[in-house]
């Protein structure tokens, strides 16, 4: 089957006379890159004029064959450190990015563009703790000066984030959901100064807020912010024991600490619709679950690892995936209690609103091993 464009250079060459295909030059030149320029190029007979005034129009908009290449964009590039001859004009390629190196997945991450006349090249990295950007030109400055230019990624701050302590409606809101002022403060959760709607959950590490988690209590949405780590939520707060609580979310976390529960942690992603494992996860799953070696190592020293995940269908598939991660052997589950005969309660904070504290507590002090209460029951 003929393509649009070679429908459309035949007809070109075999309907419009050479005179008149000259007058058209200008206009051919701006159309001509979309249907594939060259085409036309080798179907004009070589010592044509209107082919040596095409050539004369590509130099003065600045469209070149293919493979031409141009010297002092590749220097520029290769300075960088990234492989300009790896990449074919005109399309995006993926590459080890030569700042993060493709962080833990050590995949390529780097999309690498250059132009079909290899005048401008332009890349990002998609790995959120990079974010590595920027482009340079053939002919305007020496490669110092552009590489200057590129966006260097900068750690979430309070500054940055504009965020404020929790205001009086904020805290009313928590007060419904059975958590404390107190507990508020000694998790440093906090609200955006330009929408006091929105609820800051601050992850930190030593004590350096490295990532912040944003829920909407209008709306219900939610987002993190940009060039943050993903770690557990909650990761300053363990101490040194036998178990750890792993629950889906920080306010599930916030529950279980006012039920006197210290050792808990949140998952910064939620849970998966369903379980990935398979014999060799793929680097996007294990990427997923990053977050369990970057703990500083406080799952390793634990005993018993206790999954108090939603009782819902995506909870248990983030069960089975950390338990199968962290040794099935070591992991225990909980069994949220019947809210009627038809349903069980979803989750801590579920529970913790109408069972209370004490309820709470003693379901994770009776939870059972993984492996005995897989198919535990649900809603």
């Amino acid at each position: 089957m003929i393509s649009l464009h070679q429908g459309l250079f035949r007809s070109i060459q075999t309907t419009i006379s050479e005179p008149r295909l000259h007058r058209f030059q200008a206009h051919l030149v701006f159309l001509l890159p979309r249907f594939k320029l060259l085409s036309l190029r080798r179907q004009l007979p070589p010592k044509s004029s209107v082919l040596a005034k095409l050539n004369e129009e590509e130099e003065a908009h600045g469209v070149y064959e293919v493979g031409r290449g141009n010297k002092a964009l590749k220097l520029k590039v290769e300075q960088i450190g990234i492989n300009f001859d790896s990449c074919t004009p005109g399309q995006y390629t993926l590459l080890i990015c030569p700042l993060c190196k493709g962080g833990q997945s050590k995949g390529r991450t780097l999309s690498f563009h250059k132009n079909q006349n290899e005048k401008v090249a332009i890349w990002r990295c998609f790995n959120f703790e990079c974010g590595y950007s920027g482009h340079v030109l053939a002919d305007v400055g020496p490669i110092q000066e552009e590489v200057n230019k590129v966006n260097v990624p900068k750690k979430p701050s309070e500054e940055t984030l504009r965020l404020e302590p929790l205001g009086v409606e904020l805290i009313e809101y928590f007060a419904t959901r059975k958590i404390s002022e107190e507990i508020l403060k000694k998790n440093a959760v906090m609200q955006m100064i330009d929408d006091k709607n929105v609820i800051a959950y601050t992850y930190r590490r030593n004590g350096e807020l490295v990532n912040c988690k944003f829920r909407s209590i209008t709306s219900r949405k939610f987002w993190q912010a940009k060039h943050g780590e993903r770690i557990l939520y909650g990761l300053d707060g363990i101490k040194e024991g036998h178990d750890i609580v792993i629950v889906e979310g920080e306010i599930d976390k916030l529950s279980m600490e006012e039920a006197g529960i210290i050792n808990c942690v949140s998952v910064p992603d939620g849970a998966p619709q369903h379980v990935s494992i398979k014999a060799s996860p793929s680097k996007k799953q294990e990427a997923r679950f990053k977050y369990l070696s970057d703990c500083n190592g406080c799952l390793d020293k634990a005993s018993r690892i206790i999954l108090a995940t939603d009782g819902d269908g995506p909870g248990q598939a983030l069960a089975e995936e950390l338990s199968c991660r962290l040794g099935k052997q070591r992991c225990w589950v909980v069994t949220w209690p019947k809210k009627d005969e038809v349903t069980h309660y979803k989750d801590a904070n579920e529970v913790l609103v109408h069972l209370g504290a004490e309820a709470l507590r003693h379901i994770v002090e009776n939870a059972k091993l993984y492996e005995e209460q897989k198919n535990y029951a649900v809603l």
